[in-house]
């Protein structure tokens, strides 16, 4: 039997998590001296409120190999596919690695590096789940997705720079100018790092759709399994219009939405929204 695990970066909500019987190692989230474990004992809200009474981004951390390893049954003979957040973002790969070699289970353990994060890895673990249900080897899976890594579209727009600031990954007069002119960044993962591709302005229920519309092409050829909306706490309405522009679409067989966990939105901060899916 093929097993999925994935860090929790990974933003799948509790019912995929469920019912695709997908184990999640837990990243940590540090609040001054205190620890937790992203999606268990910390939610983002706590993270934000923590955030803005004491001006800091909170620090993350990769699972230890230890916790890696607790996963992973070294007298089965299942297989095992642990998926992660790119490994420029994070030490959770190379940890995973690590864990598998202590154990001595390389012949039956495949990391993969997403080269993504939240539901960009998601969508790489929908596929790997649904294979795993149709009996394919972890060999099959994991040949099938080195070939769709590559086509996986992840971004989002952010709402806000101060998370980015506090976090280091903007400068404090480009956060001043921004608030000021209500510029709100476009960031696209690819080759696994983040990348700023476009600053939109304006209210952000219109700067969401603009960036939806921005990529209709692409989503006019996308595969038509699943489309991910992924937001860290964004007002109904706005979440409510994009699902309304991408069932308009015609396209898509499941629209599926999610709320990042705290790891993801501790770096980028409340109203931050993505639309993640996969090109043909």
């Amino acid at each position: 039997m093929v097993k999925i695990i994935s860090d929790s970066t990974c933003d799948l909500s509790p019912e995929l998590i469920e019912k695709y019987n997908i184990r999640i190692i837990p990243l940590y989230v540090r609040l001054g001296d205190d620890e937790y474990k992203d999606g268990v004992d910390i939610t983002p809200d706590d993270l934000y409120k923590w955030s803005d009474e004491h001006g800091e981004t909170p620090k993350t951390a990769a699972p230890s190999v230890e916790d890696v390893e607790k996963l992973l049954d070294r007298d089965s003979n299942d297989e095992y596919i642990i998926f992660t957040i790119s490994q420029s973002m994070s030490a959770c790969f190379n940890n995973c690695r690590l864990a598998t070699e202590d154990l001595e289970m390389e012949d039956r353990v495949f990391v993969i590096d997403s080269k993504s994060l939240s539901t960009g890895i998601g969508l790489q673990i929908m596929v790997a789940a649904q294979m795993a249900e149709e009996g394919k080897t972890g060999a099959e899976i994991v040949d099938e997705i080195e070939k769709i890594s590559g086509q996986v579209r992840a971004s989002f727009v952010v709402d806000t720079l101060t998370y980015l600031y506090r976090g280091g990954r903007c400068s404090g007069l480009a956060a001043i100018f921004g608030s000021a002119l209500k510029l709100h960044p476009r960031i696209a993962v690819a080759d696994g790092a983040m990348h700023p591709e476009k600053k939109y302005r304006g209210k952000m229920q219109k700067v969401v759709m603009d960036y939806v519309k921005d990529m209709e092409e692409d989503l006019k050829n996308a595969v038509s399994d699943r489309v991910f909306i992924t937001h860290s706490g964004c007002d109904r309405a706005t979440v409510n219009s994009v699902r309304e522009y991408l069932e308009n679409l015609g396209i898509f067989k499941e629209i599926t939405e999610t709320r990042a966990g705290a790891v993801i939105s501790s770096h980028c901060g409340p109203g931050t929204l993505g639309v993640l899916f996969i090109l043909k």
